[in-house]
């Protein structure tokens, strides 16, 4: 299912319908579709093309590793997530590879890629929930992820379920408008807070 957004400007269509869905259904996501959708992250923009994001995968089809992924999220995402056929957390590499300077844009950069994932699995019929609530310190023992890397978030990848056979709380978050605040409360010109007047 998609919720395409009532936008007030036009956007391309997959801005557009993707949202972040709570309820997953247990269909499977084919290998070849994660490729594409990790390919289109690998092709994000970067400060000097440093490429800072790194990504762990777990599928359902593997028990043991899916139920670590689960072990990394907060209790409360652990709920409905676990219905996802798909889990992952983004990873940012916190300094540059080429001087080890820190690099103050690394988590930018992460997001950029998770950007560019999120649409491309939008564009083949796949949902992304993305979640900042994740355990770092458990994810960085699991996975023996090094110093100077960043568990930055939870990703849930896979098809969205009917809401009406979810729980009732989750019925009611996938079923609530979607709603963003208007351009004029954060496009800005000549000093900070004063809308600019391209939006105004």
């Amino acid at each position: 299912m998609t919720r395409q957004a009532s936008t007030d400007h036009p956007v391309h269509e997959l801005i557009a319908k993707r949202w972040s869905p709570y309820g997953f259904s247990g269909r499977p996501v084919s290998d070849a579709d994660l490729r594409s959708i990790f390919e289109a992250a690998r092709w994000a923009p970067s400060s000097y093309n440093e490429q800072p994001w790194s990504f762990i995968v777990a599928t359902r089809d593997d028990k043991r590793e899916f139920e670590r992924m689960l072990s990394c999220l907060v209790p409360p995402n652990r709920e409905w997530a676990q219905a996802a056929p798909v889990l992952a957390l983004s990873v940012a590499r916190l300094s540059f590879a080429r001087n080890g300077k820190p690099n103050r844009v690394a988590v930018h950069d992460m997001g950029l890629a998770a950007a560019d994932l999120t649409l491309e699995a939008a564009a083949r019929g796949l949902s992304v929930h993305q979640m900042a609530g994740i355990l770092p310190d458990v994810a960085r023992e699991t996975y023996a992820i090094p110093e100077g890397h960043e568990p930055v978030t939870g990703i849930a990848v896979g098809y969205a379920a009917d809401p009406q056979s979810l729980p009732e709380a989750f019925q009611e978050r996938d079923l609530a408008p979607r709603t963003r605040k208007p351009l004029a409360d954060f496009v800005y010109s000549g000093r900070w807070g004063g809308t600019s007047k391209l939006v105004g």
